[in-house]
């Protein structure tokens, strides 16, 4: 009766296993290389762009509370001009300049602006487009920066440093509060103690009772919130 011996598997060859150490090796710098480039050194943002009937929705809140000026809609190719030859802004502009009385009109102190139009005012009016974005979420603002580093900053000059920070933004006890949440560089946290002990802390409360900015605020806003992609500000008289 013949019984057949199974054959002993062979052992992998010198080469095999310095081929496979050697994929080995190359697939983790592949994927410290990705993640350093992706997560540490990130790419600039894209900037926000709006559709022209979001352009327009904004540009009335803005020119509501007399800051028109400071965001300007996409024109139209085609400019249209009125009887005496002026463009819609130019007449816009010379209304404004017509001799009135002064008043006050207690709906412009309602301010309401949306996360989209916070960043397209950002990409249209600074030079931060592609470096700042800013979240807005249940009383909490958020703000995600890009810092490009100098070219002769010691071990990662020219690359760019990834900054997050979060504020609670709230109206509590007839006072606006503003508690920073943190700060962090590249997901890592910052300490308390490199942020002068102000994490937690509500700055309102903190620095408010003193001449200054804070004070200044405070006693300016007459109510503030933050929703799921809303800011709301009513401003005292």
């Amino acid at each position: 009766m013949n019984t057949e011996t199974p054959e002993a598997r062979k052992p992998l060859g010198c080469m095999t296993i310095a081929g496979l150490m050697l994929l080995t090796i190359a697939l983790s710098i592949g994927g410290a290389f990705w993640l350093i480039k992706t997560q540490l050194f990130p790419k600039n943002f894209e900037p926000v762009e709006l559709s022209a009937n979001e352009e327009s929705r904004l540009q009335e809140k803005l020119d509501a509370i007399g800051l028109g000026e400071t965001f300007k809609a996409k024109k139209p190719a085609r400019v249209e001009r009125d009887a005496n030859g002026l463009t819609a802004e130019q007449a816009r502009e010379s209304a404004e300049l017509t001799p009135e009385p002064y008043r006050e009109d207690p709906t412009k102190r309602d301010i309401t602006l949306t996360e989209k139009e916070l960043n397209a005012l950002l990409a249209n009016n600074t030079n931060l487009a592609q470096r700042l974005v800013i979240d807005l979420a249940d009383q909490m603002a958020s703000a995600k920066l890009l810092v490009h580093l100098d070219p002769d900053f010691p071990f990662f000059g020219g690359q760019t440093l990834k900054v997050n920070a979060g504020a609670e933004l709230a109206f509590r006890d007839q006072r606006p509060v503003v508690v920073l949440q943190g700060v962090s560089v590249w997901g890592v946290p910052i300490p308390n103690a490199w942020l002068g002990g102000l994490k937690n802390v509500d700055l309102v409360s903190e620095f408010g009772a003193e001449e200054g900015f804070w004070k200044a605020f405070a006693d300016g806003i007459e109510n503030i919130s933050v929703s799921e992609g809303e800011l709301h500000i009513k401003l005292r008289e």
